[in-house]
């Protein structure tokens, strides 16, 4: 099989199957697993998967930047948010990460709830400016343009400093065995300080995130409260409920 033919299988089977394993896609072929590896690597380079130990996943299109994250998943991301803005209590706290969800949470909010949001996310706190009830801790660090949010030791620091009654995260992969993970490093380290300082953490989950990996882990499955997801029938998803992970959705 050509080079160009090997390519083809292994995209039709990521689309299929969800997943890659090298030594089985070897195996089938009749060919070497380096040869599949490095095919697996070139289609990596090309951004067209996330290679993980024994082969590759799907990668998730919330990698992009921030702007072009906006036109991802409109409608899925506005029935997470109303979900996610349903657990806000009244004189409670929240902790809101940053990223196109969040900002969509923001807008689900009733404009006179009064309660505490607590933030690294400049376009969040700017965007309550119109909840005249709600106040604003904005959590300073490095600016990470990609998500538009603060990262780093210093937010980090500020971060173990508040708590809360809910966290709603973000993230941008969504994979039963790879967990939930996120592209960069210090934005992993940041969510993880986050949730930690929550009673309950939320994950906003809009279905072009589900069956998909990132690089670097936030969380395992177990540290969350549950999952809230436009996509309550996604196979992955299904599966999570199966596992006792909490999967929140609309109606």
């Amino acid at each position: 099989m050509l080079a160009a033919e090997r390519r083809d299988h292994l995209l039709g089977l990521l689309a299929r199957e969800g997943k890659i394993v090298a030594k089985d896609v070897a195996a089938e072929l009749g060919i070497s697993e380096d040869s599949i590896r490095r095919d697996l690597r070139d289609l990596a380079g090309e951004g067209l998967c996330q290679r993980v130990y024994g082969g590759a996943l799907p990668v998730s299109p919330a990698v992009v930047d921030y702007g072009a994250r906006q036109a991802v998943s409109p409608d899925g991301k506005r029935k997470v948010a109303t979900v996610a803005a349903g657990l806000v209590r009244p004189g409670g706290a929240l902790i809101l990460d940053g990223g196109t969800t969040a900002l969509a949470v923001v807008h689900a909010l009733p404009r006179d709830l009064a309660c505490t949001v607590i933030t690294h996310s400049p376009t969040i706190a700017a965007a309550l400016l119109d909840h005249p009830q709600a106040e604003v801790f904005l959590l300073g660090g490095r600016i990470f343009k990609h998500s538009a949010v603060a990262c780093g030791a210093a937010a980090v620091e500020a971060a173990q400093n508040v708590s809360a009654d809910l966290c709603l995260l973000g993230v941008t992969g969504v994979h039963p065995d790879e967990g939930l993970t996120t592209g960069d490093a210090e934005e992993a380290a940041m969510k993880r300080a986050l949730a930690a300082r929550a009673a309950d953490t939320y994950v906003l989950a809009s279905s072009e995130k589900i069956g998909t990996a990132s690089r670097f882990r936030v969380l395992p499955w177990e540290e969350i409260s549950g999952l809230i997801t436009d996509a309550p029938h996604h196979p992955v998803i299904e599966q999570l409920a199966a596992r006792g992970v909490e999967v929140l959705a609309e109606g």
